[in-house]
């Protein structure tokens, strides 16, 4: 029972981080042209992490786009500017580069 308890205790912790702002980005409908691992209209949050990997002035750059939208970095369609705060941009932009 002890195992049990340690095991769910463990992957709880684990989770956590990764769902962190999924709720956010499911809220802001970030997800009906992302996901997390696949490419739907936009492409998959792993990827964008993937691209702006080491990049120092990612987050802000991830922000600012969220925010404001942009076209031309991931093909001809362009990503629409969405109705975030600068705080929820920061912080989904702060989740998007922990998805790998």
């Amino acid at each position: 029972m002890k195992r049990a308890l340690f095991v769910l205790a463990t992957s709880m912790a684990v989770a956590g981080p990764a769902l962190a702002d999924l709720a956010l980005a499911q809220s802001k409908n970030c997800m009906s042209c992302h996901a997390v691992d696949k490419k739907l209209v936009g492409p998959s949050y792993k990827d964008v992490a993937g691209k702006y990997a080491g990049q120092k002035d990612a987050a802000d750059k991830l922000a600012a786009k969220i925010q404001k939208g942009g076209s031309g970095v991931w093909g001809s369609i362009p990503m629409p500017p969405n109705n975030v705060t600068e705080a929820e941009a920061k912080k989904l932009a702060a989740w998007v580069l922990t998805q790998k």
